[in-house]
C-alpha cells in the first residue's frame, strides 16, 4: 500500500519529528524567520524550508513576508483534528494513571495498619 503524500493532511505532515519541532518552536504564538528556526533548531536552511513548505501546504502555517524575511506563524487550529483523534484514545491513559494512584494509596493504607502504632509504644 502507498504511503500517504506528507502535504495530505496534518497527521502525515505531523509525522516527521523535524516539522514536530518547528511546530514546538512556532507555538509560542510569535511569527519567525526562517533563519531563526535554523539556528534555534540547528538544521541547514534547506531542510527547515523545506519542512516549512509541508507545514504551510496543509495549512499548519502560515507566512507573510517582512521586507526580505518571510515570517512563519503556526495555524493551531489547523492541527485540531489530530487532537481530536488522540482524544478518544485519552480514557487508556488517564484509566491507567487512576489505577496507579489506586495501588499508591492502597499500599499506604495496608502500610499504616501493618506497622505498630509507636505512639502507645512511646508513652510506656
Amino acid at each position: 500500500m502507498a504511503r500517504a503524500a506528507t502535504t495530505a493532511d496534518a497527521f502525515n505532515a505531523i509525522a516527521e519529528p523535524r516539522r514536530r519541532a518547528i511546530i514546538d518552536l512556532l507555538a509560542d504564538g510569535r511569527t519567525h524567520a526562517v533563519g531563526e528556526v535554523v539556528r534555534r533548531l540547528r538544521l541547514p536552511q534547506p531542510v527547515v524550508s523545506k519542512h516549512l513548505g509541508v507545514l504551510r501546504t496543509v495549512g499548519i502555517v502560515s507566512a507573510s513576508r517582512h521586507g526580505r524575511h518571510r515570517l512563519y506563524r503556526l495555524n493551531a487550529h489547523a492541527i485540531k483534528p489530530v487532537h481530536d483523534w488522540a482524544s478518544a484514545y485519552a480514557h487508556f491513559w488517564t484509566h491507567q494513571v487512576e489505577r496507579i494512584k489506586e495501588r499508591a494509596e492502597r499500599r499506604i493504607l495496608e502500610e499504616l495498619v501493618r506497622k505498630p502504632d509507636t505512639n502507645k509504644e512511646a508513652g510506656r
